[in-house]
């Protein structure tokens, strides 16, 4: 198909343009421009972890009963107030000793700053609480206190938990920092340490990759550098839109960006690579080289990075905060590493010239890799029966995806919230075990003061919970507590929280909300539950979009969705498996399934754009049955090893000591090796092999090329670029 004057006018505009960007003078302009710039928005991505905000109810929205309850709480206590608990443990009973010390560590903590209202077992009998604070078979007690540090507490619990446990050190007795402080000092301090570690062991994984890809003990610099300054960029860019406007970044939004920059990033410097590999051996000038290879890659990462990029910006319609705001993060990470890897990334490699590709360097005019390789192979063992192998992948797959079965949606309880020992866990179990309440996650009732005593009526028919208590009054609001016999997170709680809740409203005129760690937790769980249900197809639908305008057709975009939801729904079996039978987690996040369908969607349609691309390009040439085999055989090494590169650096989320972290982790790499391995080789070439030209319908591509197979020869023009 000849290419008309317009076209020819608007490749032309292009290549200029990329040629001014990796010209012999203006490569060094964008060198110092993109270094002046990026380096001074990575100098604040430090200061991203000062404007995190990781406190459970501020994820959630206005219309929550929770939030409602806090507005009002406000009036009673300090909203920056966290009850905490110490939990000691001694196998053959505490001895008098032990107890004697308890009392003399009450004293110490309540020294430190931020410490007040410390309670210990004596202090608690003589003001006569009635819940114990000693056993009934004297092997367990605890200690109470309150911590406040205001909008600093993930901040400072990192060091202050390490003095505490110092301080509540007894010989013979295990001693655990628990209740809502101490479980918010084990994720800040997983929080504090957690993203630099994690960026190291991703890079690590990275450059192994990089460096089998490549075979060159230098080639592997150029893309770790520009991704790392690409992530250092967006952590400053996030660091001001969370100072300056009401977006929510927490710890989670923080690691996933760091593998997602590290991961989409050095995706596209390999996209990239190939390409500018290729027209090295075409053009003698490497600026050319580069002009030509990024006019033809840019495109395809433009749409991909588009893709990812719209949607993020889908979950900004969540109604929890932390999932809104983590879309927009992410999409910010996703754009800002676009622009470096179409800018510093070229100038990197023209000024470095052919030697970087060493030892293998690309000459002019040498020979270019042809159709012998492994994905021309496969190719060619799809064409003869390509119906039948796309039935039979799409089968496969559909039964794959009855594994999500196994998996339970309902909240992670508080013993598989981490996959290592956590005190704060260890200590919550051993005072459930024992019998002791944790009094640092109650049930808080707010309600008209004239309805208090019928409200304190209604909840004592409540089971699960101790007796109910109006413990204060104000501007005709009381406030009743009552604490949990159970763990906050397990599903006895909740449901005694619900029935508080079915109780207190059914008190006429009390207008009683009811809030806390559990009735947070609900409220979360509804509010995913919503989400999962509204962005899931508001997703599908912007991709789908994205997919039409790029493709320039409706059935292959559809078709394409069609493949991405079947491995998604693979991947989720899968991971449903493995969470059971493996891991022995089969509990997972509520939010769990939209994260993860948002990233496998977004970033597994990437490589069938990658490769829907190529086909367009070589079917105006040679027909879409022969241009699939060619953009399969072409494109298949440097998709394969993107794929790679994406799986391997989600995969480091699973070195995170939390569940959440290491569900979606598992669950994004497989599904990316789904996509890379099946879907985008198998799958789709087969589907292009059936249909030939119907793909673009309605457009008419080549609807006239003749339905042919493959010629036994090898074409003479193989490219390994996108």
């Amino acid at each position: 198909m000849p290419m008309s004057p317009l076209t020819g006018s608007v490749n032309a505009m292009h290549r200029q343009i990329a040629g001014k960007l990796t010209g012999p003078v203006t490569k060094w302009i964008v060198l110092v421009a993109v270094i002046v710039i990026a380096g001074g928005l990575a100098s604040f991505a430090g200061k991203l972890v000062d404007v995190q905000n990781n406190e459970t109810e501020s994820w959630l929205p206005e219309s929550a009963e929770s939030t409602k309850a806090f507005e009002k709480l406000e009036a009673f206590q300090d909203p920056y107030d966290v009850g905490t608990t110490v939990v000691y443990y001694r196998a053959s009973g505490l001895t008098d000793a032990d107890l004697a010390a308890i009392e003399t560590q009450g004293g110490e903590i309540g020294k430190l700053d931020g410490v007040s209202d410390v309670v210990t077992p004596q202090a608690a009998q003589a003001a006569g609480v009635p819940a114990p604070f000693v056993s009934a078979d004297g092997k367990v007690a605890k200690l109470e206190f309150t911590v406040n540090y205001g909008d600093e507490l993930w901040e400072v619990l990192p060091d202050l938990k390490p003095k505490i446990d110092k301080i509540i050190a007894i010989d013979g007795v295990r001693s655990y920092l628990a209740g809502a402080g101490g479980q918010s000092a084990d994720a800040a301090t997983i929080f504090s340490s957690g993203d630099s570690n994690l960026l190291l062991i991703t890079l690590g994984v990275v450059v192994l990759i990089l460096l089998v890809t490549y075979r060159s003990p230098i080639l592997w610099l150029l893309p770790i550098i520009t991704a790392v300054v690409g992530l250092g960029a967006s952590m400053g860019v996030l660091y001001f839109l969370a100072k300056n406007t009401s977006l929510t970044v927490n710890g989670q939004t923080q690691f996933i960006l760091t593998v997602l920059v590290i991961g989409a990033g050095t995706d596209y410097a390999l996209l990239l690579v190939a390409r500018y590999r290729e027209e090295l051996r075409r053009h003698e000038d490497r600026h050319e080289a580069m002009a030509f290879a990024l006019h033809r890659a840019a495109p395809a990462i433009l749409a991909s990075s588009a893709t990812v990029v719209v949607g993020l910006l889908c979950l900004m319609f969540a109604d929890l905060n932390s999932t809104a705001g983590m879309g927009p993060a992410n999409a910010v990470g996703i754009a800002v590493t676009f622009v470096v890897m179409v800018t510093l990334l070229p100038a990197l490699l023209v000024i470095c010239g052919r030697w970087v590709f060493w030892p293998f360097v690309p000459h002019f005019g040498s020979t270019e890799p042809t159709a012998s390789g492994l994905w021309a192979k496969v190719g060619k063992g799809i064409a003869p029966r390509p119906r039948l192998v796309w039935i039979g992948t799409a089968a496969v797959l559909g039964l794959l995806c009855l594994g999500f079965l196994r998996l339970d949606t309902g909240g992670i309880p508080s013993d598989e919230q981490y996959t290592k020992d956590q005190d704060s866990v260890i200590g919550q179990t051993i005072l459930v075990e024992h019998g002791l309440v944790d009094a640092s996650t109650p049930i808080q009732v707010v309600a008209n003061a004239d309805r208090a005593d019928d409200v304190v009526a209604a909840m004592s028919k409540v089971e699960g919970i101790s007796a109910p208590v109006a413990v204060a009054e104000k501007d005709g609001i009381a406030l009743i507590v009552a604490d949990l016999t159970s763990d906050p997170y397990s599903d006895s709680a909740t449901a005694a929280v619900e029935d508080v809740r079915s109780a207190v409203h059914g008190v006429p005129d009390a207008d009683a909300l009811t809030t806390g760690m559990t009735a947070v937790s609900i409220d979360i769980m509804d509010a995913s539950a919503r989400d999962n249900k509204v962005i899931i197809p508001i997703v599908l639908g912007a991709v789908l979009l994205i997919l039409a305008g790029l493709l320039r057709s409706i059935l292959s975009p559809v078709l394409l969705i069609g493949t991405v939801i079947l491995s998604f729904g693979a991947a989720l079996g899968i991971s449903g498996l493995v969470f059971d039978l493996l891991y022995g987690r089969e509990h997972t996040d509520p939010g769990f399934p939209l994260f993860a369908f948002v990233f496998l969607v977004a970033l597994g349609i990437d490589y069938n754009i990658f490769l829907m691309t190529r086909v367009r390009e070589e079917a105006a040439t040679h027909g879409t049955r022969r241009g699939s085999l060619i953009a399969l055989s072409s494109t298949g090494g440097v998709i394969t090893s993107a794929g790679l590169v994406l799986a391997a650096t989600f995969a480091m989320l699973a070195t995170m000591p939390m569940t959440f972290t290491l569900q979606l982790g598992t669950t994004v790499a497989l599904g990316v090796l789904l996509d890379t391995m099946i879907v985008r080789s198998v799958l789709v070439t087969a589907l292009n092999l059936d249909l030939g030209g119907k793909i673009w319908w309605p457009s008419r591509l080549d609807r006239g090329a003749p339905a042919v197979e493959p010629p036994a020869t090898e074409p003479d023009r193989m490219p390994a670029g996108v």
